[in-house]
């Protein structure tokens, strides 16, 4: 009997594509434009951290003071030797007294460079992560007293930051993943009230609950593909235009923010994504409803 009815028929019927369709196409178009702009936000900044990670783990800035001058100047050239000395030490270079002391000029004025008071030396040194510790046992067997600083430990205010602002950036997605599940839930059992009738007649003329449900899983899994393919589609070029911007300052932290193709890959299947949520939404909406008419 189920022949008797044709197919299309029977979807336009029981989920017609008027107002409320473009209503549930627009939502999503919004809800997809969000999404797409927070994951996009929660993927630059985790390569971001991953760019700091990398880039300041083995970096160190060691510092002598020593108010002996000859004393100050033997020491520096051990530790310059002793850390050159060092396996797979990348970068060991000692500050420029001429330049430390112009950037010294504005604070102390001419007399605070007077050659009797005493400049520290600095050593900007690269090794990989894992020989750190090793660095610093090296500087401070040459000089016990010696000061190393972690360029990471400075930028760990920057890292927290940017951690909590991937997590709110992923929490989002998560939010409105949960937001647009809800909508189809009553987008889904309006229309069962709706077309209440409309399904009576379907079942007894042998159609299924599952049978039923994969007419709204269909027009469902459709408004969410044509409105997520249109709110991502608007909110990938935002995010390329924004990248092209950020390329453009191309230093620092901002620098590594931007996105890769793997990255780009995510972006794109969000729509999918989306529909296929709104189609397990839908389709456990519409089957505990028919089988709480039972």
């Amino acid at each position: 009997m189920k022949g008797l009815v044709p197919q299309r028929a029977i979807d336009r019927g029981l989920l017609d594509r008027g107002h409320h369709a473009r209503i549930m196409i627009g939502i999503m178009a919004i809800m997809l434009f969000l999404t797409v702009l927070s994951a996009a936000l929660g993927l630059g900044v985790t390569r971001a951290v991953g760019d700091l990670d990398r880039g300041f783990a083995g970096k160190l800035v060691v510092q002598l003071v020593e108010p002996d001058a000859r004393v100050r100047d033997a020491r520096a050239q051990a530790l310059v030797a002793r850390l050159n000395a060092m396996p797979g030490v990348q970068r060991v270079v000692e500050a420029d007294r001429e330049r430390l002391a112009a950037l010294l000029r504005p604070w102390l004025g001419d007399s605070g460079l007077d050659p009797d008071l005493p400049m520290p030396v600095l050593i900007d040194v690269e090794v990989p992560a894992d020989r750190v510790s090793a660095a610093i046992a090296a500087a401070r067997s040459v000089a016990p007293d010696v000061r190393v600083d972690r360029s990471a430990a400075w930028l760990a205010p920057v890292r927290r930051f940017l951690a909590t602002l991937g997590a709110v950036a992923i929490g989002l997605v998560l939010v409105i993943a949960a937001a647009a599940a809800g909508v189809v839930l009553l987008v889904t059992r309006a229309g069962l009230d709706t077309h209440r009738d409309t399904i009576e007649v379907l079942h007894m003329l042998g159609s299924t609950d599952h049978q039923i449900a994969r007419l709204f899983q269909r027009r469902i899994a459709i408004d969410t593909l044509l409105g997520g393919a249109a709110g991502a589609g608007a909110a990938l070029a935002l995010v390329a235009l924004l990248q092209a911007r950020l390329a453009q300052i191309g230093f620092g932290v901002l620098g590594g923010a931007g996105l890769g193709a793997a990255d780009w890959g995510v972006l794109a299947l969000l729509p999918a994504a989306f529909a296929l949520l709104a189609t397990a939404a839908a389709r456990m909406a519409v089957l505990r409803a028919l089988a709480r008419q039972l």
